[in-house]
């Protein structure tokens, strides 16, 4: 370490501010210029030992001079500024100003560099003051609630308000009303080194007027304020010759003391400076319990960096309020630090801090940066969104659109006529469920719902096709049973959210299984027409299977049997799907012309053509790359909960790969893939969920973590959920703007029926996604409806519209 002091004139001290940070200016060159680095730019840091209100790390501003100090125009100014002002002045080199501390804080962070406990700046010197870590969440005066900051605690103020006025006595008083600040400091002028010797003076004057010093005899300089140091105090309170210390100073103040009167004074020496200590020892514990409680912790490790005259050059200081801090906390372990190489070396280690956390923070912002759309990157999302759609409403383009908009033979949604009972299946994994829908019109209207759910056996799941089905067959003539229903003949809606075909409302071609199924002889086989063959090898009952629906296209009709403006499906969970009513002129893979069909848009594959490169980034490819089915599903991928958390990771690993997170150490738990779910991003996104919380979901996964680490951990979260949300909304921008221009409306009001354990867990996913809808469709008044009761709702919904259109035609 490296340094030089440099005097400052008195005519400057109480000249202009210009004048004092010119010559600030002035010795910095000097000192650069000796150190060959002015052609250097520099961080800087500026230990500013004076009251100032802090508004962030670099600015400062001075609220009053103390210390002799009275340059004009000063207080009230940002000090950083100031000093900036001067350099631009001079020309000849630039630094670059971090940091602005105090020397408490200084020395906290110079005994920090050499023990990582240390958590509080202590001084007593010819002031005193201190410093400790705080939780965010606790300061009020600053914005945010996660992480911790030093708080300088300005503690000579204590009992300015009255609260040490038990304890204060008459010495006290006196020392106070001739100082050059009566009123306040109360506490630092009854523990500083400023005021110390004073004390003892005070009390000698006392003693010897009352005459049980010195016969009674006073001498000038006895009388005489400041005569009595506290240099004398620790000379007296010395382990040898403090008696014959005590009778050279006090011939010097033109005494003839007795050896019972350099005994006398001896001793108040020593009590002075114990109440001190002991003082100064209370408001330390009253820290340190403070810092326990903060924690949460049955006991508390913690380090106090210590620097100030009295502490280090008085010979009994330290120790006794090493003493009485351990007897009022004793259940803190406290070890005292005392800094050698001042507070300058703590503002270094400040501004290197700051500077390597402001690289780090900037090289995760420009990571991050990629994964943030703009507005016009959504509008563009939209305006490919569309192009995409018409390519697959297309017979043209079809067969090449990624977006296969798949029609799906569903031509109404309820108008409130329909009634009857209607049996529902709903499969679309290992578990499925059997419902009985009664729907009922008129005053009564509503829908009744009974249903049971079944597990279809994974020996089942891999056998032939046949055996599936009877399976499925024989799960409804039991729930048929169980309602007390057996051999009724019933309309049927079957939701199937296998990759599908359709050729009409009741028939659809399985394409390929998914989610574990594996069931012979079904690929390229219409499913409606294996059910039917199930029932009829049974011979029990029969049943009409009027429909087949995917998801979407029941989630909307669930929703539509609420709100009649409901014409649009999506689905937001493990996977992502959106549905629609389009004019039946431009589904030309159908024949017809009038009215309209829901469309499945199978969205999922929008950019599979590569149309969305340009906003995909590493982390999507590298979770593309390593899917089941890389090069697919893109749009997805980007949006669905199977993938998020995956992105996550990936982020994550590279963050720490980069030495920018968890101290660069990666846990074997976080390379495996799948390992950070998407419902962590939901929990460590809950705005109710502590910092402490955030942690414990990484220590799960065998990471390490500091509070900093989990406030970037859940910044990564932030940052890839908000732009899933905004993706999503872009799509369903495109999907409610082309309703409205398909009708030729200036404006539109439509309901989109929601499902899905992102849109329903994430708590802000959903709050984004409208807002983003908003903003890209204004001409839209778009509500959305979450469906609470699935799919399987949906398709006996879809089952009744049909049965009520055959009926009117048969009629």
């Amino acid at each position: 370490m490296e340094s030089q002091i440099y005097a400052i004139p008195e005519d400057i001290m109480r000249g202009s501010g210009t004048q004092l940070f010119d010559h600030i200016a002035e010795c910095l060159a000097n000192f650069m210029d000796k150190l060959q680095i002015k052609d250097k730019k520099l961080p800087l840091g500026f230990t500013f030992s004076f009251p100032c209100l802090q508004t962030k790390l670099d600015e400062s501003f001075l609220v009053s001079w103390t210390k002799g100090f009275k340059s004009s125009g000063v207080e009230g100014k940002d000090v950083v500024t100031l000093i900036r002002k001067a350099i631009q002045r001079r020309g000849d080199f630039d630094i670059d100003i971090v940091a602005v501390v105090n020397d408490t804080v200084g020395t906290m962070m110079t005994c920090g560099y050499d023990d990582q406990n240390c958590e509080i700046g202590l001084i007593v010197g010819t002031g005193s003051n201190a410093c400790y870590m705080e939780e965010m969440r606790h300061i009020d005066t600053v914005e945010g609630d996660e992480g911790r900051m030093c708080i300088n605690m300005e503690w000579g103020a204590f009992g300015d308000d009255g609260a040490l006025d038990d304890i204060r006595t008459e010495f006290d008083q006196e020392i106070d009303m001739g100082s050059l600040n009566p009123g306040k400091q109360l506490f630092e002028k009854m523990i500083s080194g400023m005021y110390m010797g004073e004390l003892v003076r005070l009390i000698l004057v006392k003693m010897a007027k009352e005459e049980l010093l010195f016969g009674g005899k006073l001498s000038p300089e006895l009388l005489a304020t400041g005569h009595f140091e506290t240099k004398d105090v620790s000379d007296i309170e010395g382990e040898k010759d403090g008696i014959q210390k005590a009778r050279e100073i006090l011939v010097r103040l033109g005494l003839d003391p007795t050896h019972e009167d350099c005994v006398a004074t001896h001793r108040v020496c020593q009590i002075v400076s114990t109440r001190s200590a002991s003082l100064c020892a209370a408001t330390l514990a009253a820290v340190l319990w403070r810092i326990k409680e903060n924690k949460g912790v049955d006991r508390l490790r913690s380090t106090v960096g210590v620097d100030g005259s009295v502490y280090k050059k008085h010979p009994h200081f330290a120790k006794r309020l090493h003493k009485t801090v351990r007897r009022l906390v004793p259940d803190c372990d406290v070890r005292f630090l005392r800094s050698e190489d001042g507070s300058g070396k703590g503002a270094a280690m400040v501004t290197a801090v700051a500077y390597r956390l402001a690289d780090q923070h900037r090289a995760r912002q420009k990571t991050l940066e990629s994964l943030k759309l703009s507005r016009e990157q959504l509008l563009e999302v939209k305006r490919r969104m569309k192009i995409e759609m018409e390519r697959g409403l297309s017979k043209e383009t079809h067969a090449i659109a990624p977006v296969k908009m798949l029609p799906t033979y569903v031509c109404a949604t309820p108008d409130g006529t329909e009634k009857g009972d209607f049996l529902a299946l709903d499969l679309g994994g290992t578990n499925f469920r059997v419902l009985l829908v009664r729907v009922r019109n008129g005053k009564r209207r509503g829908v009744e719902m009974h249903n049971k759910i079944y597990s279809i056996p994974q020996e089942v799941m891999h056998g032939t096709g046949d055996e599936l089905f009877d399976h499925i067959v024989q799960c409804i003539a039991d729930f048929l049973e169980y309602m007390g229903m057996k051999g009724v003949s019933l309309p049927l809606g079957f939701t199937f959210s296998f990759p599908c075909q359709q050729n009409s409302l009741d028939e659809s071609i399985l394409l390929k299984w998914t989610k574990g199924f594996k069931a012979s002889g079904c690929e390229g086989e219409d499913v409606v027409m294996l059910l039917k063959e199930a029932i009829h090898r049974r011979e029990e009952f029969d049943l009409d299977v009027v429909a087949v629906v995917n998801d979407t296209v029941g989630t909307m009709m669930t929703c539509g049997y609420e709100d009649p403006h409901c014409e649009v499906g999506l689905i937001v969970g493990t996977g992502s799907n959106a549905c629609y009513m389009e004019e039946m002129r431009n589904v030309e893979l159908v024949e017809g012309e009038e009215g309209r069909m829901c469309v499945n848009m199978e969205w999922g594959a929008f950019g599979d053509n590569g149309c969305l490169d340009d906003l995909r980034t590493e982390f999507d490819a590298a979770v593309d790359e390593l899917s089941l089915n890389p090069g697919r599903q893109r749009f997805e991928k980007m949006i669905s909960g199977m993938y998020l958390g995956e992105i996550v990771r990936n982020i994550l690993i590279d963050f720490t790969k980069r030495g920018l997170l968890f101290r660069g150490r990666i846990s074997e738990r976080l390379k495996t893939r799948g390992i950070f779910e998407t419902k962590f991003l939901s929990q460590i996104e809950s705005d109710c969920l502590a910092l402490l919380q955030v942690r414990a979901i990484l220590h799960h996964l065998g990471l390490e973590s500091t509070c900093d680490d989990s406030i970037i951990v859940k910044e990564v979260c932030t940052v890839v959920a908000r732009r899933a949300a905004q993706l999503c909304g872009a799509g369903m921008a495109a999907v409610v703007d082309k309703i409205r221009e398909n009708r030729g409306l200036d404006t539109l009001k439509v309901t989109v029926g929601v499902d899905g354990t992102l849109y329903k867990l994430h708590p802000h996913f959903a709050k984004v996604m409208h807002e983003t809808v908003k903003d890209l469709a204004p001409k839209c008044d778009v509500s959305f409806l979450e469906s609470e009761d699935g799919s399987g709702k949906g398709a006996a919904l879809i089952t009744a519209v049909a049965c009520r259109i055959r009926e009117a035609g048969q009629r």
